[in-house]
């Protein structure tokens, strides 16, 4: 008996936590909107600054694939200038 009582108390304390958790979560999702309400309003593209975001939380090398295969997807469709796509600048 003294065993289900403690999983009981156990599974209603993780329970509680979770739910405490949620809650500051979606607390601090309403802060990260109001932040960029702020943005958009001092003139701020807030798509943009979604994207600058996301890929500052990119490792260096996986950003510069990133760009690299959507700078060659753009050229394969033309709707990039041209370059060299084997990594050398133009002479």
């Amino acid at each position: 008996m003294a065993d289900t009582t403690i999983a009981r108390e156990q599974l209603k304390s993780i329970i509680e936590r979770i739910e405490r958790l949620e809650e500051e979560k979606q607390a601090i999702a309403g802060d990260i909107r109001d932040v960029f309400a702020e943005a958009k309003a001092n003139g701020y593209d807030v798509k943009t600054l979604r994207k600058v975001v996301r890929l500052r939380k990119q490792e260096p090398q996986a950003r510069e694939e990133e760009e690299a295969m959507l700078a060659l997807y753009l050229h394969a469709l033309g709707m990039a200038p041209d370059f060299d796509v084997s990594g050398g600048g133009a002479d």
